[in-house]
């Protein structure tokens, strides 16, 4: 079966973008390094250390399924259709929109409950993983149980506000010890298997 698991480039004070939803400097390890990585639909390439490739590299192969909300959707205008990593999309909404239609749109299914779009998603991605939108989406998941694992890109940046990884600070997470720390340039990418 699938494991949700979430991920985000993420600042030492816990937040994945500014206010205004600018990731600002914590995309920059996106663009550190000399190995391109190619991306799918729009995105321009990055160009990543050997280190934060081979990473990214094993986490996009990892992955059968995007589990993402609305308020993300809307924001990238559903990525014209195409992720940049190229999986199929299950957005959670009680609205599905109407007259979006881009090439590859349809690899995006809505679902109207938290529940509905987890059955969608896993049934997707079969035995791959489902990566878990950071944000709303990601704390939807943990409070209901079903979150298996939460990797932090950590960038060595302090924010001071903005848009938190998990938007609920009273509902408590407690994590096992890493399974895995790569230090990179301007990176440092860890995993945590949630404890239930």
């Amino acid at each position: 079966m699938a494991q949700l698991v979430s991920s985000a480039s993420t600042s030492l004070d816990g937040f994945i973008a500014l206010p205004n939803d600018d990731p600002g400097p914590l995309f920059d390890w996106y663009s550190a390094g000399d190995v391109v990585i190619t991306n799918a639909g729009d995105l321009p390439p990055f160009h990543l250390t050997p280190t934060s490739a081979a990473h990214w590299r094993a986490w996009v192969a990892s992955l059968g399924c995007l589990l993402v909300g609305r308020r993300q959707f809307d924001l990238t205008d559903g990525w014209r259709g195409r992720h940049p990593l190229g999986v199929p999309i299950v957005v959670v909404t009680h609205e599905p929109p109407s007259g979006w239609s881009y090439p590859g749109s349809e690899d995006f299914t809505f679902a109207g409950t938290l529940e509905e779009a987890v059955a969608a998603a896993t049934a997707i991605a079969g035995e791959r993983v489902v990566g878990v939108a950071a944000g709303e989406v990601a704390t939807q998941v943990h409070a209901a149980g079903l979150l298996d694992e939460v990797r932090i890109d950590l960038v060595p940046v302090l924010l001071g506000h903005g848009r938190r990884y998990f938007t609920h600070r009273h509902t408590p997470l407690s994590l096992a010890d890493p399974i895995g720390v790569v230090v990179s340039e301007r990176v440092t990418h860890m995993s945590f298997p949630a404890r239930r």
